[in-house]
């Protein structure tokens, strides 16, 4: 049984399909499955469960009647937010290295930018940019995102921590969020540097097939970073999560924030590449968001809609369409929730939980 709250699986996210399509009774009982619990403001709370979960869903609604229970969903945000900005800017000043959860998109302080971009606390989002800005930062040799654990919570960590490149995980989502708020016009100090910081980083470890497709290590760990090459033998599937697809989405954002309209083309051929390649397509199985094809047609259409030149993609959405569903669940990040939001037919922004706009 899934816990409501939850946006990844629970009722949270089916309460923001039917929002999103204007299903008005089933969005509301889906809201009170989500919150017959509560809405926590613990410390496992963030962009996909609990207070910040509800508020991004709230965010998809101007019902009169949401409005209250959006505003507390709003102050629960804030609260976990202050919190966890204060721990990682103690972090910092001791010099200890992070856990990736501290800034990703799934369970850290990114993920909480991205609600509070969507429910317009600017004076908050502020906080998490200069935080990033500091992220990036280098920290005793190593870039300040370079993470003491492992990519895996079920696997030992590896010697000397990792570096991770994923949009979900990794140094993207940071990437992603500073980009689409500096194009918004809410900037602070350091956001630009910030921003060429990361991608010198992705230009370094940027790999090529050989055919000359442009793809980048899911992550890293010391010995490869000594060694200079990744172990990874060529690119990985043609996902949203950790695959060339979000990097390139992140990568493109970038540049089009710096105005560097080489770096965005570059970003755009590689993207081009990988879906034209059916050795990494190939390898998506199911029709999630996360690593399936709903998730490479979500962040498809989105770079596709910034291109500088036209990128057709009606192949992607036949693969959506002929992909099982086998026994996926109802979840929104692994089942058929996110599938169906990605075909729903509405052009709403639903999907800046996945950072791509």
């Amino acid at each position: 049984m899934t816990d409501g709250q939850s946006l990844a699986d629970g009722a949270a996210g089916t309460a923001l399909l039917h929002l999103e399509t204007g299903e008005r009774a089933a969005a509301f009982t889906a809201l009170q499955e989500a919150v017959a619990e509560g809405a926590t403001v613990a410390d496992n709370a963030s962009l996909y469960y609990g207070a910040p979960a509800i508020a991004f869903v709230l965010a998809a609604s101007s019902w009169p009647e949401l409005a209250g229970a959006a505003g507390v969903a709003a102050d629960g945000t804030a609260i976990v937010t202050r919190r966890k900005l204060g721990a990682a800017h103690r972090r910092i000043d001791e010099r200890r290295r992070p856990d990736y959860s501290e800034y990703d998109l799934i369970r850290g302080l990114t993920g909480l930018g991205v609600v509070l971009r969507r429910i317009g606390n600017h004076d908050l989002l502020h906080d998490v940019l200069t935080y990033l800005v500091r992220l990036t930062e280098t920290l005793r040799s190593l870039p300040g995102w370079w993470c003491s654990n492992g990519p895996s919570r079920d696997q030992p960590d590896p010697a000397g921590g990792h570096g991770n490149h994923g949009l979900a995980h990794g140094i993207t989502g940071p990437l992603a969020l500073l980009a689409l708020t500096y194009l918004d016009g809410v900037h602070v100090e350091g956001q630009v540097a910030a921003m060429n910081r990361i991608l010198s980083w992705l230009d370094v470890w940027e790999q090529r097939s050989i055919d000359g497709a442009a793809w980048w290590p899911q992550t890293l760990t010391r010995a490869e970073l000594e060694h200079r090459t990744p172990k990874q033998p060529g690119p990985g599937r043609a996902s949203w999560c950790y695959g060339t697809p979000g990097v390139a989405r992140a990568v493109q954002l970038a540049a089009r924030a710096v105005d560097d309209a080489l770096r965005q083309r570059h970003a755009e051929v590689a993207f081009a590449a990988c879906i034209a390649d059916p050795a990494q397509t190939g390898l998506l199985t199911d029709r999630g968001l996360c690593h399936g094809t709903a998730g490479l047609l979500s962040t498809g259409r989105h770079i596709a809609a910034d291109a500088l030149t036209p990128i057709p993609l009606a192949h992607l959405r036949a693969l959506h369409d002929a992909t099982a569903a086998g026994d996926e669940g109802a979840g929104f990040l692994d089942g058929r929730t996110g599938a169906d939001l990605v075909t729903a037919g509405r052009a709403t922004a639903w999907d800046e939980c996945l950072l791509l706009c």
